[in-house]
């Protein structure tokens, strides 16, 4: 299995685990362990501080982990079974979304004014420092 193949798995997992907290048959302490594990990793106060090499990304992902396993039990298999499925079909939309013509059309259309609008910026600036440099 290759990095890519992993990281799309882990994305469809937590993607799982989201519909799964919106689901309204699973148990509130189900979703109070995915807050918590959720809370965790994007809180800026850590146990061990995410800056440190190996470690700080450990714990991260070790509470990600626990997390995961403690969902599994604890979510009913045909509640996690059904958001598989949602996750599958928003992954299909996805895909679809991007792939389309408007979408690529935005994208160069908003690349172009951001181009525009960067280099208009940076001409105004090189006038107003001349304009106001001793001469």
């Amino acid at each position: 299995m290759n990095w890519k193949y992993q990281a799309q798995r882990v994305q469809r997992e937590a993607q799982v685990y989201y519909f799964a907290f919106k689901h309204p048959r699973v148990p509130w302490y189900a979703k109070l362990v995915a807050a918590c594990s959720a809370g965790y990793v994007l809180s800026p106060i850590q146990l061990i501080p995410s800056y440190i090499p190996v470690i700080g990304f450990l714990d991260d992902f070790s509470v990600l982990f626990v997390g995961a396993k403690l969902l599994q039990r604890l979510i009913p298999p045909e509640v996690l079974i059904e958001c598989r499925q949602l996750a599958d079909a928003a992954e299909m939309r996805r895909k679809e979304e991007i792939r389309s013509t408007a979408a690529v059309i935005a994208f160069v259309a908003i690349t172009a004014v951001w181009l525009v609008a960067a280099v208009g910026a940076s001409i105004l600036m090189v006038r107003l420092i001349y304009s106001i440099r001793p001469q």
